[in-house]
């Protein structure tokens, strides 16, 4: 049975990899000439459609890499190793730059009626680190309820996105350029710090440390 520290963990981890702060500013340039209640339609169907991305990887993740010949214990170490990447972006103003292009590019590609699907729900909510984080927190919630438990802070951190998405011009406007460099660079360093967990924990597991 996992403890509440490690449900906290687990949530503190997918929403520093998420990103709901972050997100806020793209999803305001993506729907651009929208109404409020074309915006809660786009966020709604966009935040659903990640959930059920993060959710299979979370339920059949593990079983994909067992039959790839992949040991959780290196999937730990490289997922480890991914997601210091994404907090060294993270500080370093990196991350969202590639963000915003790819959400300008898919803008002037797919017409608006996608945009919930691609690119909000993928790549810029359930993209490679969030997806990596997933199937990483899957190993510690092994048994059914704990994978229903781990489901549920999916859900949570979900709910914690729609409601950024739903207030995101106006936290466009509170945080500013300065507040949002200022939360971007600690929530990098919270998972630099967590990305290093992981690291270490995937060299226990693979040398049985």
């Amino acid at each position: 049975m996992v403890t509440i520290d490690t449900i906290l963990n687990a949530l503190t981890t997918l929403l520093v990899t998420l990103d709901p702060p972050g997100l806020a500013p793209l999803f305001v340039g993506l729907t651009v000439g929208m109404d409020a209640a074309q915006r809660r339609h786009v966020a709604m169907l966009g935040t659903v459609t990640a959930f059920g991305i993060l959710a299979g990887f979370a339920l059949v993740g593990a079983q994909l890499l067992g039959f790839l010949g992949i040991s959780m214990g290196a999937f730990r170490i490289a997922g480890g190793l991914l997601l210091f990447w994404i907090a060294f972006e993270m500080i370093f103003e990196r991350r969202n730059d590639r963000k915003e292009k790819t959400s300008e590019t898919a803008v002037t590609v797919d017409h608006i009626r996608n945009i919930a699907i691609f690119p909000l729900a993928l790549p810029l909510i359930s993209g490679p680190g969030a997806i990596s984080a997933t199937v990483l927190l899957a190993g510690s919630f092994s048994a059914p309820l704990d994978r229903a438990i781990l489901i549920a802070v999916l859900g949570v951190s979900m709910l914690a996105v729609f409601a950024a998405l739903m207030i995101a011009p106006a936290l466009d406007r509170f945080l500013g350029i300065t507040g949002r460099a200022l939360l971007t660079r600690l929530l990098g360093v919270i998972l630099a710090a967590l990305s290093v967990q992981f690291a270490v924990d995937g060299i226990r597991s693979a040398f049985n440390l």
